[in-house]
């Protein structure tokens, strides 16, 4: 999404440095690495949804310019070293043609173990289903989306291991709501208030994913004067007779980067790596402007952070391989 911050920027430019170097918590996710994404190399930008197979090798990741990049992310001794991928991909609307102007604000996107391939929109808001050759698919609208105008929509996007999505607005104040997530179990879509789980910030939700246990992962951003400052929290899932639900008192933060220590953060993927460790990939929308960078962004969660899965009260959700994107990777272009 092209960044818009909340409150107004005349706040005093002290007061957002004595912000941005307040003593935060300790985080239980710590840095491994992070490699510029040159403009050259996918003439594009805006990159705001993000998907990974099962190993964090083969990429999938969206514009919010109705675009999708696919590639592989090459690394050494754990740390990414190379990226490769093909040219832009554009998405095409119900009539075949490509989306244009406020109906091609793409920002979420989920890929199920099927290969279908889920994007939400902002504008004009909806969740649209590619799958191969088939027409695209428009799940219901909900009335109240009506409300989410401009860069207040379906912002964060996520699918389990059963294709269930969860969806969350940017901004669902215009809902009467602090926090949101809209769930869709196949056959409709229900919503849950997450108020509860708010806090007195300027965080906004802009990407989520279901981690390889089973839990839901959340990545917020702020922006504040001089730059952007990202979040990870998770919650549990947890099944009720009104289907998955995220747990708010489970609700966990892993990471508050400091101020400018990244360019803005939008797009989330969670996998575990050889070692076992959970890790946190992470791309950033550079909103098209010279002066921000496209940058893939990698953490990895402290074992200690992890939650044994005795105690998880759902079933582990598992990452998809990578032939289920049902995306054809086209001839590779080498980041540089």
């Amino acid at each position: 999404m092209r960044q818009r911050p909340r409150r107004a920027l005349g706040a005093a430019l002290a007061g957002c440095l004595a912000l941005g170097a307040a003593a935060a918590p300790v985080p239980l996710a710590e840095f491994v690495g992070s490699l510029v994404w040159r403009d050259s190399a996918h003439h594009l930008g805006g990159f705001s949804g993000l998907e990974l197979d099962r190993d964090g090798t083969t990429f999938v990741a969206l514009s919010d310019r109705a675009g999708l990049v696919s590639g592989q992310l090459i690394r050494e001794d754990g740390r990414l070293t190379a990226i490769t991928n093909g040219p832009p991909r554009p998405l095409n609307g119900r009539d075949g043609a490509m989306l244009r102007a406020a109906v091609a604000d793409s920002e979420g996107l989920a890929i199920g173990e099927d290969g279908q391939v889920w994007v939400s929109f902002e504008g004009l808001t909806r969740v649209w289903r590619y799958d191969g050759s088939a027409p695209v698919q428009q799940l219901e609208r909900l009335e109240a989306w009506t409300r989410l105008h401009g860069n207040s929509g379906l912002e964060a996007l996520a699918i389990d291991a059963r294709g269930r999505l969860f969806a969350m607005p940017e901004q669902p104040d215009r809902l009467g709501m602090a926090l949101a997530i809209y769930i869709h179990d196949g056959s409709g879509w229900s919503e849950q208030d997450l108020s509860a789980a708010a806090t007195p910030d300027d965080f906004l939700p802009v990407g989520a994913d279901i981690g390889p246990d089973g839990m839901f992962y959340m990545l917020e951003r702020q922006f504040r004067w001089i730059g952007f400052q990202s979040r990870i929290r998770r919650f549990a899932v947890v099944e009720t007779a009104r289907g998955p639900r995220l747990d708010v008192d489970s609700a966990e933060t892993l990471l508050t980067t400091d101020l400018r220590r990244h360019d803005n953060l939008e797009g989330l993927a969670v996998w575990r790596d050889t070692a076992g460790d959970i890790r946190f990939t992470m791309v950033s929308d550079n909103n098209f402007r010279r002066i921000q960078r496209t940058e893939f962004v990698e953490y990895r969660l402290r074992r200690s952070a992890e939650i044994p899965a005795a105690l998880l009260r759902h079933p582990a959700a598992g990452r998809k391989a990578p032939q289920s994107y049902g995306i054809k990777s086209p001839p590779p272009c080498k980041n540089g």
